[in-house]
């Protein structure tokens, strides 16, 4: 535990304008980010006494060893950047809201030539107009299977309308009238699309145009007596309205809005949100946050608005956002979040409190939803975290540690008969799993099967990474030699010397009494994470110290925002507890790994799935945990996902080179290309009749890889024809016309 007093800043250093600051810890690792109109108020308030701080405010300033700002010049710079940092950092101790699923939107394709609806979850993409969310993906196919009837769009996958247009039979759909068919030609593509922005305007609330207008066409057809075509328009006419009563009218006709509502209490707030276009209620979700420090309804609601529009724009952003309490401290904090939403919606938004009539009874709805949700959530959390906490501590009484792990790592060896010989890393923090620290790795000191030497590679690699991490960021023991290479002799240092050290010995304090490296010693990661394009795009000043700038030291710190071979750093973080799937001998293999590096502060344990006993290094008897522990059901979940994890990349690479064809071989021949090259000629059996002239013809193609192509085909025998074994006839393939590359 730190002492704020060892990195406060000194009187003087801060400056008294509007920016944003973050905290470190020890590893150099963002822990919270945060924004204020005057840096030098909002910090003094980290830095008071202890017992005057929010619980949680009082256990980050303690797990911090540093502080550092950035100066900008307006209000709306301070909320991009503090939004940036957020996504970019991703700091334990900020405002998240956990979503507790990937909420399902309706999406209607227009970037397509053919637009096509679709349940579509995940990031949204550049040409797709999305409606909701929903709240259960059943919810968006009885809606669209009612519309259907009248806006027949296309609504089958790529493969299947491929498959009709190469038969020139629709599917079932086209069949009952609820498909136009532009697979086979019934409807051309300009008329088809116009179907598909009439289903969108419908969907976007503009009902009462469509619905006149069939119920003109319906008294026309029976004025004609064509009484089976009224009828079925008569239908349609239903099956729209039923797809309205869906949705409840809440606001009046054309009215756009979300409505933002918080319960909180002490320690949590939940988040409901009501999405309402054209008048009614089009979607809903919520989230649930830990409050890390005393914050209000206000900055609640920001940190909402943050999570809700800070990847959106246009449409997507409504003209109106109604919330309990408006964001920020004063008028003009709140005008500086109106003027970012008004930014990425590209016209003025109202961001108002609801005073009267319909909005604010449909406010009090969603207040009553959050509050709810409160409720539930807690009532689930309190036996998860009850049931967590007890798993770690009775895994920490089995093993003898001196306090519950915190942080697992988990390892698994995966191959298919000797090939593809793969590793995974899970990690689980608090008891759950962290996925953005998952790992994998390919087995390469040697080829085969052998678990043990393959558990020894991967730990090795893992931990050398780890020690080069701390030599770079200056907490390497003093007299330490480097770390060896895998299989090699150990340090000359004692076995298992603690590779701990003090950062104050090797770290001077700059900008806001924080550490960076001494000098001769590398930058931190932490340096290379300050936003530095950011800052190139927003145009923001930087604040420095004396004679040197935020911006040196961050322009300087991009080398070390990757290792010797260019890729992000990824373990400078050690485990308190790793373990392994297998027995005694992978569990001692793990051990030799860690005893060659010097390192003593982990502790290693196996789980074999025979008979689920956990093995430790060094006892020829294992330690047997009761089926009911929970401490053994922790363990086993961390066991199954590094095994899922391992067996699932295990398989992407047998797929990948069972996939792999004479194209694969072409220097410069990519996905896209070969794709391209096969289309062409239809299939790989044409394309090696194909001349070098003919190869050429296709556009982006030129001699030389023509010849390359050639040269490719020609080295790779074709395989051997099918023969029909009733009459001994070669049957020919015309049709090979699979994935790029493939034979």
């Amino acid at each position: 535990m730190a002492d704020p007093s060892s990195y406060r800043p000194k009187p003087g250093e801060i400056p008294d304008s509007p920016g944003v600051y973050k905290f470190r810890d020890e590893h150099r690792r963002v822990i919270y980010v945060g924004k204020a109109k005057s840096l030098r108020q909002r910090l003094a308030n980290y830095f008071q006494d202890l017992s005057g701080l929010h619980p949680r405010t009082r256990t980050m300033v303690t797990t911090a060893s540093s502080v550092e700002w950035t100066v900008v010049s307006t209000e709306v710079e301070a909320l991009q950047l503090e939004y940036s940092w957020i996504k970019e950092f991703d700091p334990r101790f900020n405002v998240k809201y956990r979503d507790d699923k990937s909420y399902p939107y309706l999406a209607v394709t227009l970037n397509e030539k053919f637009p096509r609806v679709q349940v579509m979850r995940g990031a949204k993409r550049k040409g797709v107009r999305y409606f909701g969310p929903y709240g259960h993906a059943w919810a968006i196919r009885e809606t669209v299977d009612l519309m259907l009837r009248v806006f027949p769009v296309r609504t089958c996958s790529a493969g299947v309308f491929k498959n009709a247009e190469r038969t020139g039979r629709p599917c079932l759909l086209g069949y009952i009238d609820k498909c136009s068919a532009p697979c086979v030609g019934r409807i051309e593509p300009a008329d088809h699309r116009e179907l598909a922005e009439e289903f969108c305007d419908f969907m976007a609330g503009r009902t009462g145009a469509y619905l006149r207008r069939l119920e003109r066409q319906m008294a026309e057809a029976a004025d004609e007596m064509e009484y089976e075509r009224a009828a079925r328009l008569r239908d349609d006419i239903g099956a729209l309205r039923r797809a309205m009563e869906k949705n409840a009218v809440v606001l009046a006709d054309a009215t756009d809005a979300d409505l933002i509502a918080v319960a909180e209490d002490e320690l949590e707030a939940a988040v409901q949100i009501f999405h309402v276009r054209g008048g009614r209620v089009r979607g809903q979700r919520g989230w649930v946050t830990d409050k890390v420090e005393a914050v209000g309804t206000g900055e609640l609601v920001e940190h909402a608005l943050q999570q809700l529009y800070g990847e959106e724009s246009g449409d997507a952003v409504p003209k109106e956002v109604l919330v309990p309490a408006l964001p920020g401290d004063d008028e003009a904090a709140t005008a500086a979040v109106s003027q970012w939403l008004g930014d990425r919606r590209g016209s003025q938004v109202s961001l108002r409190i609801p005073q009267r009539g319909d909005k604010k009874d449909l406010m009090a709805t969603v207040a009553r939803n959050a509050q709810q949700a409160l409720a539930l959530h807690k009532t689930k959390r309190a036996s998860d975290l009850t049931t967590r906490s007890r798993a770690l501590e009775e895994i920490a009484a089995a093993l003898g540690l001196d306090s519950a792990p915190l942080r697992i790592e988990c390892f698994d060896i995966s191959h298919f008969q000797g090939d593809d010989v793969v590793a995974s890393m899970v990690v689980f923090e608090d008891g759950l799993a962290r996925k953005s620290e998952y790992r994998r790795f390919q087995i390469k000191g040697f080829a085969g099967q052998d678990d043990v030497r393959s558990m020894h590679e991967v730990i090795t690699r893992r931990f050398r990474r780890y020690l080069q991490e701390k030599e770079r960021t200056g907490e390497w023991p003093e007299g330490r030699d480097e770390a060896p290479e895998p299989g090699g002799a150990a340090a000359p240092a004692p076995a298992r010397v603690m590779v701990r050290a003090e950062a104050a010995r090797t770290m001077e304090p700059v900008r806001g009494g924080g550490a960076s490296p001494a000098p001769g010693a590398s930058p931190g990661a932490g340096d290379a994470l300050a936003g530095v394009q950011g800052l190139k795009d927003q145009g923001l000043q930087d604040q420095s110290l004396k004679d040197q700038s935020l911006k040196d030291q961050d322009l300087q710190g991009l080398q070390d925002l990757k290792d010797d071979d260019g890729r992000p750093k990824r373990f400078a973080y050690p485990p308190q507890l790793l373990v392994v799937d297998g027995g005694q001998p992978q569990v001692a293999a793990a051990e030799r790994a860690l005893d060659e590096l010097g390192v003593d502060d982990v502790a290693v344990c196996g789980l074999a799935k025979r008979l689920e006993e956990v093995w430790v290094p060094g006892d020829d008897d294992p330690v047997v945990l009761p089926r009911s522990s929970e401490g053994l059901y922790l363990l086993q979940r961390v066991r199954d996902e590094a095994h899922r994890f391992a067996i699932t990349y295990q398989r992407q690479k047998r797929a990948k080179r069972i996939r792999s064809g004479p194209l694969d071989d072409v220097p410069g021949l990519g996905e896209a290309r070969k794709q391209i090259l096969v289309r062409h000629f239809g299939s790989v059996k044409r394309l090696r009749q194909a001349t070098i002239e003919q190869i050429c013809e296709v556009p982006g193609f030129g001699r030389k890889t023509a010849e390359s192509v050639v040269v490719a085909l020609a080295k790779a025998a074709p395989a051997a024809p099918a023969v029909n074994t009733a009459t001994g006839e070669i049957v020919e393939d015309d049709g090979d016309s699979g994935d790029g590359g493939h034979d």
